[in-house]
């Protein structure tokens, strides 16, 4: 042996005990792409970096006492690892049907979202008091979604681009071959295995959305959707405001309970990190470079794919496939403080039980005084008398049949007529 070769093999860069960690997150957050882009369960044949945090994260699926000594954690539904469900949503009142639900869930939030990146199709008329802008967003839906959905894959060149890190690693190979580095070789195919696998295992899973059916005979649906940045009011039929409060996405596996293939590939991808901290040092330099680079340009493209708005296209799938609403059914409206916002509310889902709509009021408008309670008085008894004759919606205004109040009524009575304004320009 010579001493170039000597020295090459007594060379080490020690990267095997980083390469099971390094860029871990953004791997794990790109594995969860795979149920987003079609094809995208076929594409993961590269030389992965974060084996273990794959490995650690995606094991919690698996389900028996072998799996949870393996991989201890929370055994989590896999919509709920893969960011389709598990967070709350907004607060929902049902003005007919009179449900109270303080806490929606992960759908509820993302048509709340969809909402707020609405543009206001009006605004606070030049002197109306404004003191905190506060939004309202009318929804009209029309159709009932299917008690179960399966939204379809996107197209997107993220699934193209999967050919660079794939390339890259079949070079690395060729390369340790050429320098009869087997020890590096056979931990970069190891890893393209590991990786290719673990990514069509977990891309196996349908996904789908699913609500529950609505019930025979029920009222319409119109209800209210309330969170810190605004309301939106809902209207249609029961069927359709369910998928929004209690439809969910979810993750359909044919291993499901126990999700053992997952446990297996998790089983795989830490074997792959173990096989690193012995294999790879005994490697030589230049073997140990290429296999550096094969990660670096599989970190690269998964930073790309952590880097997409999935909750994005989770909002696309639920307004385009699954309520199918069009940019006519939402309209958006800025009123200049709360009460007025509270008021332009009640006057959207008038005409209805005035018990109802006074529970709404006192909830959003939770002042208990005799000065709030008069002017809640007057806003009921003003919108009882004039939604009688529906022929007279388009003329619908305030007529306090009161003396002047105190300083605060009369703000009050100020913000409810431009309150009635802004609902006349709703009503052209």
């Amino acid at each position: 042996m010579s001493a170039s070769q000597s020295q090459s093999n007594n060379s080490n860069l020690d990267i095997s005990g980083v390469a099971g960690f390094f860029g871990g997150d953004a791997s794990v957050s790109a594995m969860a792409t795979v149920h987003i882009y079609e094809g995208r369960k076929w594409l993961g044949w590269y030389n992965q970096p974060g084996s273990y945090e794959i490995a650690r994260r995606y094991g919690q699926l698996s389900k028996s006492r072998f799996w949870d000594a393996l991989y201890p954690g929370v055994n989590v539904d896999p919509a709920t690892l893969f960011g389709f469900d598990g967070t709350q949503g907004p607060k929902y009142t049902g003005i007919h049907s009179g449900t109270n639900m303080p806490k929606t869930g992960h759908v509820a939030r993302l048509f709340m979202e969809s909402c707020k990146a609405v543009s206001a199709r009006e605004k606070p008329a030049p002197g109306q008091r404004i003191t905190t802008p506060c939004s309202v967003t009318v929804v009209y839906l029309t159709d009932i979604p299917d008690e179960t959905l399966y939204p379809r894959q996107r197209r997107d060149i993220g699934s193209i681009l999967a050919l660079v890190p794939i390339l890259a690693s079949i070079a690395a190979c060729v390369l340790c071959a050429r320098w009869e580095d087997w020890y590096c070789f056979c931990m970069i195919v190891l890893g393209m295995i590991a990786s290719g696998l673990s990514c069509y295992v977990i891309g196996m899973g349908t996904l789908t959305f699913r609500h529950p059916k609505r019930a025979s005979e029920a009222p319409p649906g119109d209800g209210l959707l309330e969170d810190e940045s605004g309301l939106v009011v809902v209207k249609g039929p029961e069927g359709a405001v369910n998928s929004i409060t209690r439809g969910r996405f979810a993750l359909q596996y044919t291993s499901e309970p126990r999700y053992h293939n997952i446990g297996l590939c998790s089983m795989l991808l830490t074997v792959q990190f173990l096989a690193q901290l012995l294999v790879v040092p005994q490697g030589t330099l230049h073997g140990q470079i290429v296999f550096l680079s094969s990660l670096a340009c599989s970190w690269a493209y998964s930073s790309f794919l952590s880097s997409i708005d999935r909750e994005g296209i989770q909002r696309t799938m639920l307004t385009d496939e699954v309520l199918r609403l069009g940019h006519e059914q939402l309209q958006k409206f800025e009123l200049g403080t709360r009460t007025s916002m509270v008021v332009f509310t009640l006057l959207l889902l008038a005409p209805a039980d005035t018990r109802a709509l006074r529970r709404v009021l006192d909830d959003l408008l939770p002042n208990d005084t005799d000065v709030w309670n008069q002017f809640k008085d007057e806003i009921l008894q003003c919108i009882e008398s004039d939604f009688q004759d529906a022929h007279q919606r388009m003329d619908f205004s305030f007529n306090f049949d009161t003396k002047a109040g105190t300083p605060l009524i009369d703000t009050l009575r100020s913000d409810a007529q431009d309150a009635a304004e802004m609902y006349r320009r709703y009503q052209r």
